[in-house]
């Protein structure tokens, strides 16, 4: 069954979402990130504007499936354009993703935005009715030590 965590709390979502990136990718998982297109768009800017020294292999759900399987990182609008195999799945956008079930992990990234916050609360009583255990983070509490 997939484990699943709530990051609550942070403060820019897409900047978090980076950092959550590059770490996921450094410790040698293979990571799919799930969101709208705006935000894809801006991960990919993102990741391509860190340091040589923390460069990120990552490409788009549009890459073919040789190009996603070499990638640390695949960003998509949708689960299914994700082709090669990934163990992780970082949610950013406001609806459960369908096809979460096949990856090992899934993370689901939640603002300050009482709206973002709201529509989180609907997705954790979703997985929580078909009896998934989920771990929560407190990013603020993280912020405070």
């Amino acid at each position: 069954m997939t484990e699943l965590a709530f990051h609550f709390g942070a403060p820019d979502k897409l900047a978090y979402a980076s950092r959550l990136l590059r770490k996921a990718a450094s410790s040698g998982a293979k990571v799919v990130a799930v969101a709208d297109a705006r935000s894809v768009a801006q991960l990919d800017a993102d990741l391509w504007a860190v340091s040589p020294t923390d460069f990120v292999t990552h490409c788009t759900g549009s890459a073919v499936k040789a190009i996603q399987s070499r990638s640390s990182v695949v960003l998509v609008t949708e689960v299914r354009q994700a082709t090669a195999a990934c163990d992780v799945l970082v949610n950013l956008g406001d609806a459960m993703p369908e096809g979460f079930d096949r990856f090992k992990r899934l993370i689901e990234v939640v603002s300050t935005d009482e709206a973002d916050r709201d529509r989180a609360r609907k997705r954790w009583k979703l997985y929580t009715a078909q009896g998934y255990a989920i771990t929560r983070h407190d990013l603020a509490l993280k912020r405070a030590d």
